[in-house]
């Protein structure tokens, strides 16, 4: 079946999810004349109250059913989360029904003038290099909003009246497996490493998705050195005439590359005479913070502003006047001579890796829901970092075991409680365990929802732990 979003007036079209994605969906059908019905699993109060807020409109929602395909269904749209293997898909595919996702909907409802996608995934740290891109575009007087994954649903973007030159756009996997016709000005996938297993249901496929994102690509595809399985994606896309390899690389660049010489942040693939020449974008001290997996956030970034014609000074002044959201190894505060950082964000083993990484001598504060990961690459990589750790959470054990096997020295502490004060007392045997010079780092490396709602409201538990310490001296970061 062929769909002219075009032409959606009376054409049955099934939402598949509410939330941040399906409500602004289910609008944008309806304000296009479809016939809108949202079906949704769940049946809680927040998905009610969507409900009441859509159903005035004449769009139809059915709560506590989202297996089942509505009769008459021409389109399904559909929000991220939703396992291509959910029932309600495999129907559609015997109806011979298409599927888009939300992003796809957006895209297809472009209008001739509207501004080019500068798009971002990869495993860990695309938020932050899409706020990096957005205040770097900003600061080259470009009218900009950083949008997509990062919570701004693309339709309304799309839809509104507002007048932008350039989209920064976040993609998470689930968004490009079902946007099989984006094409983007620029695009990169920062890293690879496993995660989201089970929706995708292998790496492969995981990284397939991903690599959706440098399809079609008109001006550069960036990669990041470090992690050869991005630039195989890069070879492996089908991309405009004239499309180029851009590298990223904390160390010193090659042609074609954004790298670090001497501290300096260097572009060789936007100048004349790449082969010669390398400007100077930035320092490494304006990357806030300057964590070296940050670095490569902003190298990115840049990489896309530059693909954009963005000039160097702007990205020095983006990269100064950026601020990181909380808990992305964020400085909370220095207690007697030790520092305590929030990474809550860090959910995988990829982002805690990248989190050890940053700091000499640690106090580990780790644990909580696995979801199928473990950890033996990951402790025997931070081992000699590590004074002690501080184990919390449903899968600890998993953790412990690990660091039996390739840090036996370290002290550990396992706390067997999952009560509201779990993360004070968790945050009092760090400091236990913590010297002058250390940094006591809560980067998981496991999900929260075992003990908390989400990563922010277990970062803002450690936080509120740190500034509960006593005695001695605290100073918070300005």
């Amino acid at each position: 079946m062929t769909i002219d979003v075009t032409d959606l007036a009376g054409r049955h079209v099934t939402v598949a999810g509410l939330g941040v994605s399906g409500v602004p969906a289910a609008r944008a059908l309806r304000g296009l004349g479809a016939a809108v019905t949202v079906v949704n699993g769940s049946d809680g109060e927040p998905q009610r109250a969507q409900a009441a807020e859509l159903e005035p409109l004449g769009i139809t929602v059915r709560l506590g059913d989202g297996d089942t395909l509505p009769d008459g269904t021409e389109l399904v749209v559909t929000t991220p989360g939703w396992k291509p293997t959910s029932p309600l898909f495999l129907a559609a595919e015997k109806a011979g029904v298409p599927v888009w996702g939300d992003v796809e909907l957006a895209w297809r409802l472009r209008g001739p003038d509207s501004p080019p996608w500068l798009a971002v995934t990869g495993t860990n740290g695309k938020t932050t290099t899409v706020r990096m891109l957005a205040s770097i575009l900003e600061a080259a007087g470009l009218r900009t909003a950083a949008v997509g994954n990062i919570g701004v649903s693309l339709l309304d973007i799309v839809l509104g009246d507002t007048p932008y030159d350039v989209l920064a756009v976040e993609l998470s996997s689930y968004q490009l497996h079902w946007a099989p016709s984006l094409r983007a000005h620029s695009g990169t996938v920062l890293n690879l490493a496993p995660d989201h297993l089970d929706w995708h249901g292998s790496m492969a496929a995981y990284a397939s998705d991903k690599g959706r994102i440098y399809e079609g690509n008109q001006v550069a595809c960036v990669y990041n050195v470090a992690d050869p399985a991005t630039e195989d994606l890069v070879r492996a896309a089908d991309v405009e005439e004239g499309c180029r390899a851009i590298g990223f690389t904390l160390g010193t660049p090659g042609p074609s590359q954004l790298g670090v010489v001497e501290n300096i942040l260097v572009d060789r693939a936007f100048v004349a005479n790449r082969q010669k020449n390398a400007q100077e974008l930035a320092e490494v001290a304006d990357v806030n913070p300057p964590a070296p997996h940050n670095i490569a956030n902003a190298l990115a970034a840049a990489a896309l502003a530059r693909a954009f014609g963005v000039p160097p000074e702007a990205v020095r002044d983006g990269l100064r006047a950026f601020r990181p959201d909380p808990h992305r190894v964020e400085h909370v505060a220095d207690v007697e001579g030790v520092s305590y950082v929030d990474d809550s964000k860090a959910t995988n083993t990829h982002a805690a890796e990248a989190s050890l990484g940053a700091y000499e001598h640690i106090v580990w504060v780790a644990g909580g829901l696995a979801k199928g990961a473990t950890f033996d690459e990951l402790v025997s990589t931070a081992a000699a970092r590590l004074r002690g750790v501080v184990l919390i959470g449903a899968d600890r054990a998993l953790i412990r075991e690990a660091l039996a096997r390739h840090a036996a020295d370290v002290p550990v502490v396992d706390l067997d409680r999952t009560d509201t004060g779990a993360m004070a007392a968790a945050v009092r045997e760090a400091a236990r365990l913590a010297r002058p010079g250390d940094t006591v780092l809560l980067a998981p490396a496991c999900a929260s929802m075992d003990m908390f709602t989400n990563y922010n409201k277990r970062g803002d538990a450690f936080a509120a732990a740190v500034h509960e310490l006593a005695p001695g001296p605290v100073t918070d970061e300005q």
